[in-house]
């Protein structure tokens, strides 16, 4: 069926996001994909707080055009990410108000879902929205993920980097496959890292860092704390050892007969000294 152009879409009399369907009431396949999907949006949280732009969202109807209001082709990626957009809350993203598709939209796949993934939904990225970079993982087997750059208005296949990241030219990012315990799941997960293969914290794992740094910070200032109170220890208890032997060698010259004058001569101690000493 013939689509609508989106440059005239701006001819016709289109419904906004607060007209439009947002959300079909179909939960994600599982509770993997759901946690999947929260580790892909929660990722890029620190990362868009320092950025004046962009928006990131998830399992959300993505509006295009005409032809697919006409048929209610609802049309929703699990996962989408857009830069040079105002930083507000959307219930869909429609393609005509925001004037432009995501820059990077990511599939999880699934026995009932992979079919569409990788073949309608991928042309529909590829040939109607224009989408720049497709991705697509499978949570339940990792090592079906793969990604693609739109390239003269065909897809081509991301290779792997040295990291064995997929790169992200748009964001300036790159997926990788991390092994870990993730609420509760120890499996691999699909996440966001940097161009030197970091991996990007969501906001709770950050403040869990930063706990344990302060912790961490805490007990090396109480074992500095007891190592300075051992020295303090150590300085008195060789003080008293020092003052008792004194007192033991005063003792002993006086015993033999010295003359006070001649014990302080000795050792170099006042008689006021040698008398309290003594």
């Amino acid at each position: 069926m013939t689509q609508t152009p989106l440059s005239n879409l701006n001819l016709i009399s289109l419904p906004t996001q607060d007209e439009l369907p947002c959300d079909d009431g179909v939960p994600m396949e599982t509770q993997r994909h759901k946690i999947q999907l929260d580790l892909l949006i929660d990722g890029l949280l620190l990362w868009l707080e320092q950025r004046q732009d962009g928006y990131v969202g998830g399992n959300m109807f993505l509006y295009y055009s005409m032809a697919q209001l006409r048929n209610q082709d609802f049309l929703g990626p699990d996962f989408f990410a857009v830069i040079d957009v105002p930083k507000v809350e959307r219930k869909s993203w429609v393609v005509w108000q925001e004037e432009k598709a995501p820059d990077v939209i990511i599939e999880l796949l699934s026995e009932s879902t992979a079919s569409q993934d990788k073949n309608q939904k991928k042309l529909i990225y590829q040939n109607q929205l224009r989408i720049p970079e497709y991705y697509w993982f499978d949570p339940f087997n990792p090592d079906d993920w793969a990604g693609f750059s739109l390239q003269n208005g065909t897809y081509q296949l991301i290779e792997t980097d040295a990291h064995n990241q997929l790169i992200s030219q748009r964001l300036g990012l790159a997926l990788t496959r991390w092994y870990g315990i993730y609420k509760g799941i120890e499996t691999t997960w699909l996440r966001w890292a940097n161009l030197e293969g970091d991996i990007l914290f969501t906001p709770e794992e950050y403040q869990k860092q930063r706990a344990e740094q302060e912790h961490q910070r805490a007990e090396q200032e109480h074992q500095r704390a007891e190592q300075e109170h051992q020295r303090a220890e150590q300085e008195h208890q060789r003080a008293e050892q020092s003052q008792f032997q004194l007192q033991q060698i005063v003792k002993n010259l006086l015993q033999t007969g010295m003359s006070i004058e001649q014990v302080a001569r000795i050792t170099g101690l006042s008689i006021s000294e040698i008398q309290e000493q003594s």
